[in-house]
Formats: structure tokens, C-alpha cells, sequence
């Protein structure tokens, strides 16, 4: 069956921003390719300005955020919202709710709607108690005004479950497979395979950024760190200070071409994933399907992922000693070779796509049913 799907919720495609517009970029084309019309809501101030994408509708719509910043998302969504009512739409994805949850009284009412309820938002330290208090109750109404639910992470979808008294689905990021290596990247920076750590994130205290910088600041490792992330900001621009007198650690800024990025990964002796709030983080999954050691902080979203297959640490003293003391021999090699077997079996980007069809196509004939 042909269905007519609009996504809702991201700057849009192709993807210049983030995590939710690359999963709508991959999920939209490939929702095409099994046969349905996908209408995909971009900013109306996008570098891409034309009205079809691989097949893709793309829908521009007014977005002040450039102008007002934060409210600006509110305007944007709301926009969005009133121009998908006056469409027939069978299915309406909205990705994410923060700032298009409240204004669920106006969602369509013609057409199942499924809300992608992102990571715990509330969870994140950045915010202020307001502004937490806000994406909690964000995060109710998205509850209650769609129809169906979709988790990325099973922490998040056991917390929804059971909070909400719902039936979430679970559906995980994807990530491509990393094959082909570009070493000689690896030059432009003087590195040299496995003789440096690399810290990959944005620069937020709730990614345990300083906690790792500390442990290898207090090391006697011989090797380099490398820490990719703008630094532009507050807290970066702490962080950067607070370790400049340590030439051993290299603050490389933001890292934009794929290429590098990947045989900067992958060529690491051991990669430090310190997310530690939100669901399946696409930068773990990148970084298992780069084949590279992780070091990942210790907490529910991270192990559910990686399992056994990965080191872990909650403070700088357990950094400091897996700086210290990690090798490569047969067990960390397991370990590589079991998280990209992940990434093939559970996380390959055509596997997210099924299973957002089939889940979609499901959705639609329920709501069919209960009309």
C-alpha cells in the first residue's frame, strides 16, 4: 500500500545539522524506495532550496530561529503543523517534540501520528530547572496528543512504558558500515596509528568531557589526546583553557569532512564515548562501525548498546587507569570485531528503514481500523 507520509521536526534534508535530520535523510529516501510519497518539512532558509530530494518532497516552511534564536523553533513547528493540515497526509512522523509538542491541539486529526520521543531531554545538564521543567512537560504532551510512539533507545522505551503507560516501539539509530580508510589524512595532524586517544562530542558537561581530559592529564601516557568538537562556545572555550598548558592534549575544533573523521577514528588506540544522557547515540554507532576500542562512560544507554564489548568509567580516576593500562591483544580485538557485527545485524541503516515501514504501515491500519 502507498501511503502519504509527511516528517516533521528537523531542519531538514539533506542533512547540515544533526542527528535527527541524517536519520530523516536516510529514512526518507528509503520509505520512497519501498513505495510510499514522502514529504520531508525544511526550513524555509536551508542551503537546499529546491523542492524534491532523490525522489523526496520537500516542503519550505518560515523559520525565524535565525533571527530569534530559541523561539524561533516554537514559530518553525507551528508553521509546519498548519501547513501539513490542509494536506492529506495518511501518516504524520513528527521527529522529536521539544518545541512541536505544544501545539498537539492542532496536530492533524485525518492521519495516525507517531512521535520519535528522542532522548530524556529534562535529563540534560546544560538547562536550566525551567527549562528541564518545560521538556518534561514537552515530553507529556507529545504523550498525549500523537497516537503511536517510537523509542531509539530500549532505556528510553522501558522509562516511557512504564511512566506513561504506553507501548512504545523500539527502533535504534543506524550507521554505515566504515570500510575504506583514508591514512593518509592522519598526516595532516603528525599522528600515526594507535599512538594517540581521541575524545569526539560536543562540548557539553553531560558528555563527561573534562572527566576523561582529567584522567589523562594526570597519566603519564606518552601519547597525544585529540579532542574534536567546537570549542567556540562557554563551556568549550573552558575546557580548552583548563588543559592548554598540557601539550599532549590537541583541540582540533569541529571536524566536517566524513573522510578524516573516519580515519581519525579508526586509526585511535582508544576512543572515549562519554555520552551520558540521551538514547542510542549516533556518534557510538559510527564509532563501532569505524572499528575502534571504546572507552564509554558507565551508565544504562551506553551498556545496553556495547554489552560487554567496550571499557567503561564513571569518574577520571577510571579514565586515568584505562589510559594507563589498555593494550591490543586478542580480547580487545573481539571486542572491535563483535561491535561492528552489531552495526551489520541490529543497527545497518536499511535494518532501522524496515523497521520503520513495517511500523508505519502497522500505525496506519490501526488507525484505520479504529476510525
Amino acid at each position: 500500500m502507498k501511503l502519504k507520509i509527511a516528517i516533521i521536526g528537523t531542519r531538514g534534508i539533506p542533512n547540515h545539522y544533526g542527528g535527527f535530520e541524517q536519520a530523516t535523510e536516510f529514512l526518507s529516501e528509503g520509505l520512497m524506495k519501498r513505495g510510499h510519497e514522502v514529504s520531508v518539512y525544511n526550513s524555509h532558509n536551508h542551503p537546499y532550496q529546491k523542492s524534491t530530494w532523490n525522489g523526496v518532497h520537500i516542503i519550505h516552511c518560515y523559520d525565524p530561529e535565525y533571527i530569534i534564536k530559541t523561539p524561533g523553533q516554537f514559530i518553525y513547528d507551528y508553521n509546519c503543523i498548519r501547513d501539513a493540515r490542509k494536506r492529506n497526509f495518511d501518516v504524520v512522523l513528527f521527529m522529536g517534540y521539544t518545541s512541536s509538542s505544544i501545539w498537539g491541539k492542532i496536530f492533524p486529526n485525518n492521519c495516525a501520528i507517531i512521535s520519535n520521543m528522542d532522548g530524556l531531554e529534562w535529563k540534560r545538564s546544560k538547562y536550566s530547572k525551567p527549562v528541564q521543567y518545560y521538556l518534561k512537560y514537552a515530553e507529556y504532551l507529545a504523550v498525549k496528543f500523537s497516537q503511536y510512539y517510537i523509542a531509539d533507545s530500549e532505556v528510553i522505551k522501558d522509562y516511557l512504558d512504564n511512566h506513561y503507560k504506553i507501548q512504545c516501539k523500539y527502533i535504534p539509530y543506524g550507521a554505515d558500515l566504515y570500510n575504506n580508510c583514508k591514512e593518509d589524512a592522519l598526516d595532516n595532524y603528525s599522528l600515526t596509528k594507535w599512538n594517540y586517544f581521541l575524545l569526539m562530542a560536543r562540548m557539553e558537561p553531560e558528555n563527561n568531557i573534562e572527566t576523561v581530559l582529567e584522567g589523562f592529564h594526570k597519566s603519564n601516557s606518552g601519547k597525544k589526546f585529540m579532542v574534536i568538537g567546537n570549542i567556540k562556545e562557554r563551556y568549550g572555550q573552558y575546557i580548552a583553557h583548563k588543559y592548554t598548558r598540557d601539550d599532549r592534549i590537541k583541540f582540533l575544533g569541529g571536524v566536517f569532512d566524513q573522510s578524516i573523521v573516519h580515519a581519525i577514528r579508526t586509526n585511535a588506540h582508544l576512543y572515549f564515548h562519554g555520552h551520558s544522557v540521551g538514547g542510542t547515540n549516533p556518534s557510538l554507532l559510527e564509532a563501532m562501525a569505524s572499528k575502534v576500542l571504546i572507552a564509554a562512560h558507565e551508565n544504562d544507554f551506553n551498556k545496553s548498546v556495547l554489552h560487554n564489548d567496550a571499557f567503561y568509567f564513571s569518574d577520571f580516576q577510571d579514565a586515568q587507569y584505562l589510559i594507563n593500562s589498555v593494550e591490543r591483544n586478542d580480547t580487545e580485538i573481539n571486542m572491535i570485531n563483535n561491535n561492528y557485527k552489531k552495526i551489520q545485524e541490529q543497527f545497518s541503516w536499511e535494518k532501522v528503514i524496515d523497521s520503520y515501514h513495517e511500523f508505519i504501515c502497522a500505525c496506519y491500519h490501526q488507525f484505520k481500523k479504529n476510525l
